[in-house]
């Protein structure tokens, strides 16, 4: 079996990478059998990457099964989706993924299971970020009260993992906008001074939402995170005026 991620050190999956499991594919099996290819996150792959891959995907070699493993199929190309069959697996329930945690370690894993998604592997990751997640929290809490400036908001998060700093976002997002519409959703990382909410504009904050979620869609390293971050915290700490017509 071969598993192809980015490289220690790397946020992305290169083409030479690629390329060397394409000419492992097109070698006679030494057992007989097929092969087994593994790429995650598949979204990881450059564009030039995914493009040496699209003819190897269209006639796999001889019995290889090529596997695509990815959180996100918006951030696959069309012509990769075009050709694969694909398969969604669904995260457990609350219950059973909170039972499977604490059969790993004992504790309280709810509310990283909560950040993470409800899925139990990404919340083993979410509960090593608890400490970031909580000075985020406060962080953009006091932005929205004018207590904190943008900018050193932004050199301060820049330094944390930029995927990890968009999926905390939009998910404080989505909370923000269940409270203000008094929905009764659970909250993941804080409630909202209620002052606050009702500046708020819906529309802004759909549409603050749909900018965080086309951000995430970008490849890794299309865009400069200290820059794009210092853009989004400016708006939240203006109560997002203009998002509507920015979109």
């Amino acid at each position: 079996m071969h598993w192809i991620q980015p490289v220690e050190g790397k946020a992305q999956i290169s083409i030479d990478q690629v390329r060397g499991l394409v000419a492992e594919l097109s070698l006679t099996s030494y057992s007989g059998l097929g092969k087994v290819a593994v790429i995650t996150p598949a979204n990881a792959m450059t564009i030039n990457a995914a493009n040496s891959l699209l003819k190897t995907l269209e006639e796999p070699p001889g019995n290889a099964l090529i596997v695509l493993v990815t959180d996100s199929i918006t951030r696959l190309p069309a012509t990769i989706l075009s050709r694969c069959q694909r398969i969604n697996i669904k995260s457990p329930a609350e219950e059973e993924g909170m039972a499977w945690l604490n059969r790993l370690r004992p504790g309280d894993w709810l509310p990283s299971l909560q950040a993470a998604g409800f899925a139990p592997l990404a919340a083993i990751a979410a509960n090593e970020a608890v400490d970031s997640r909580e000075g985020m929290a406060r962080d953009f809490a006091a932005l929205a009260t004018g207590r904190a400036a943008p900018l050193e908001v932004a050199a301060r998060w820049s330094k944390l993992d930029g995927d990890f700093v968009l999926e905390w976002m939009c998910r404080l997002v989505q909370q923000v906008i269940h409270q203000s519409a008094d929905s009764g959703g659970s909250t993941i990382d804080f409630q909202l001074d209620r002052t606050v909410l009702m500046r708020l504009d819906r529309r802004n904050l759909f549409c603050y939402l749909e900018t965080l979620n086309q951000l995430r869609n970008q490849a890794p390293g299309s865009y400069n995170v200290l820059v794009t971050l210092e853009s989004l915290l400016i708006d939240w700490s203006r109560g997002l005026a203009g998002q509507v017509e920015r979109l």
